[in-house]
């Protein structure tokens, strides 16, 4: 997989043996220009209401330039990332590659994000060739309705839209969380009500994927698309007891991830999100992404940092 990642702009659905464009993903948001030998450099950003540059896509990034160091029968198994600074959307991010080590079944690779001169996100991804093995378990996938039964994010805010007695500082929020354009498809299982914001469980569960085709080509690819949709909604897992709340600020502390078996980043997987505890305006938070067939992909952690108004309820996190 090469770390500019082009392929064509379409491809043959073998589905339907139509032409479909290639997923956002593959043809902008993952695309990285070499510069030099293990120097890349990444200029195409999708950039979130916050107007910082979106964690999931530092991530993924980052992990296309450290594929792109190793042999083409190594996967990545595992990617542990510390964010260090808020990225700038105006700038592109450099991603420099540190052959940390080769050996004969792991190879561990080191990157740092940098913008301004200093790093943004520094990550270390570990990659392994496939080997059998006789010891394997997994837990259950969750029972859940098929994607198919579900309303995607946007066709239940259209669905809040319509409602004629909906005032106006509400449409106006629904309508600015559609003008962003996000290049993965989420179908939220038991959406919460937008509106009244009830505290609930910290758990939440929602099928997503990525739009447009990848295809079923290299699995690295696919890897590093899951590593941008694993950072969606993600750490807001930990607020959903805390509704309630005014926040002035929150952003993610660290990311995991660990892959377990082969997956289609542009097929439905279930995202199991699930937070165990949050305090010192911390929260973590766990996740599972199951195949549709039942088999746990991978799993995922992340802890974020969060900053409550003073004058707000209850307001020790």
């Amino acid at each position: 997989m090469a770390a500019s990642l082009q392929p064509e702009d379409v491809i043959e659905s073998e589905e339907e043996g139509t032409k479909d464009l290639r997923s956002v993903l593959v043809t902008s948001v993952l695309n990285l220009e070499p510069l030099d030998k293990d120097l890349y450099r990444g200029s195409h950003h999708w950039v979130p209401s916050t107007q910082r540059l979106f964690g999931g896509q530092i991530v993924g990034q980052a992990l296309v330039a450290a594929a792109s160091s190793v042999t083409e029968d190594e996967h990545v198994h595992s990617l542990h990332c510390y964010f260090v600074r808020a990225g700038d959307p105006k700038i592109p991010v450099l991603y420099q590659v540190d052959r940390t080590r080769d050996g004969r079944s792991f190879s561990v690779r080191s990157v740092k994000a940098i913008q301004h001169g200093v790093p943004i996100l520094t990550c270390q991804a570990s990659f392994h060739r496939s080997q059998e093995s006789p010891l394997q378990h997994q837990f259950t996938m969750p029972t859940v309705p098929a994607p198919e039964e579900l309303l995607t994010r946007e066709e239940l805010i259209y669905k809040y839209l319509k409602d004629p007695s909906l005032v106006e500082k509400h449409r106006l929020g629904l309508n600015k969380i559609l003008a962003q354009d996000i290049p993965i498809e989420i179908k939220p299982i038991n959406p919460p009500d937008m509106f009244h914001r009830l505290p609930q469980e910290p758990r939440q569960m929602f099928w997503v994927r990525a739009k447009g085709l990848i295809g079923p080509g290299d699995m690295r690819l696919h890897c590093c698309v899951a590593a941008y949709i694993s950072d969606y909604s993600f750490v807001g897992t930990a607020l959903l007891p805390h509704l309630k709340l005014r926040l002035a600020f929150i952003a993610s502390l660290d990311h995991a991830m660990w892959f377990h078996a082969p997956f289609r980043a542009d097929e439905w997987m279930l995202y199991e999100c699930e937070s165990h505890w949050a305090g010192n305006c911390r929260g973590l938070v766990h996740g599972r992404l199951w195949r549709r067939d039942g088999v746990l992909a991978a799993t995922c952690a992340q802890e974020g940092v969060f900053r409550v108004k003073q004058n707000s309820p209850n307001s020790k996190l």
